[in-house]
């Protein structure tokens, strides 16, 4: 019995080990920035947040906040020329095409498609200049404060472009105001058609839908310079728990890291885990909330087992999907 026990102290120690050399901000965490916030605005943990980086086809949230604050859902819009040229992933929509305004917001937030989020801009503010000038005021109400969008769909712009992990996050919790951006964001698939009839299906491109144990809707984004970022949320016991990557390395990699925050956000006395190895570093690279609750070191231990279960039930890491 008492060999057994050995052995399972030894795999939990291997276990938190690895955990705390991927989860260290710098070159072991898969990701250039991040954040865990609860639903008071109260940030868990952090690596860089107010690093300035391009946020990629996250900034289609304050986009779709930014068109329902101005049309209704049942509007129809027409498809520009300019709007049905600008670069986008399959599927693709055709100039003189007609939507519903909802539509374009599934296909905007589901999919990312680029010339969805430049219709609805037109639609709203006649130019995507025009738009973008609302789009930063909503970022400025708010608060999102180290913000500044460029254009409508994220695509990397002449002119400046950035927005950081705790913006995001700020972004995100006002997003979930809205109950059709929530629906959306929640939605796995869904056809979209067209005034003419044509129909399209879509699925959506955050994975993470998926999971068994704990869904996390959110938005997508990448470009080669913004590489992979996410800005998710959870419903937990205790609230929403707001997570936001950026700069992850691959897809795969941005799952992962979600998984992590994610895991902060249901149990928030492992960020003092993960904020153990940075104490050495003292560059100040990461920060966690400090929890009164936890002084002692059999509060870690819990936070460990916690940590170790639900890890094992989740997979994560073997089986992560990078499409």
């Amino acid at each position: 019995m008492k060999g057994i026990q050995i052995g399972l102290v030894s795999i939990l120690f291997l276990l938190v080990s690895s955990i705390s050399a991927v989860a260290v901000p710098g070159k072991t965490f898969p990701a250039k920035a991040a954040v865990v916030m609860d639903s008071t605005g109260a940030v868990l943990f952090s690596i860089y947040p107010k690093a300035r980086l391009a946020p990629a086809s996250t900034v289609k949230l304050v986009t779709a906040m930014v068109a329902i604050d101005t049309l209704k859902a049942e509007d129809i819009v027409k498809v520009s020329k300019y709007a049905a040229r600008v670069k986008t992933i399959p599927p693709g929509i055709c100039p003189e095409e007609e939507f519903a305004m909802s539509d374009l917001l599934h296909l905007a937030l589901m999919k990312s498609i680029n010339s969805a989020a430049v219709a609805l801009a037109e639609a709203a503010a006649g130019t995507e200049d025009d738009f973008v000038v609302l789009m930063n005021r909503k970022a400025q109400e708010i608060g999102a404060r180290d913000t500044l969008f460029a254009n409508a769909s994220g695509l990397p712009a002449k002119g400046s472009q950035y927005s950081t992990a705790n913006d995001l996050a700020l972004i995100m919790k006002a997003a979930l105001s809205y109950p059709l951006i929530r629906e959306i964001l929640s939605t796995k698939a869904y056809i979209v058609k067209t005034a003419a009839g044509r129909e399209v299906f879509l699925e959506n491109s955050n994975h993470l839908l998926w999971e068994d144990q704990t869904m996390i809707i959110g938005k997508t984004g990448y470009t080669g310079n913004a590489r992979h970022c996410f800005v998710g949320a959870m419903d937990t016991g205790n609230g929403t728990v707001i997570t936001a990557v950026l700069g992850a390395r691959s897809r795969h990699s941005l799952w992962r890291a979600t998984s992590m925050l994610a895991e902060i956000g249901i149990h928030p006395e492992l960020a003092q885990l993960l904020e153990a190895p940075r104490a050495n570093r003292g560059r100040g690279r990461a920060s966690a909330k400090k929890s009164k609750a936890v002084t002692a070191a059999m509060d870690k231990d819990l936070a460990a087992q916690d940590f170790q279960k639900s890890w094992m039930l989740k997979g994560l890491s073997p089986q992560m999907n990078n499409n």
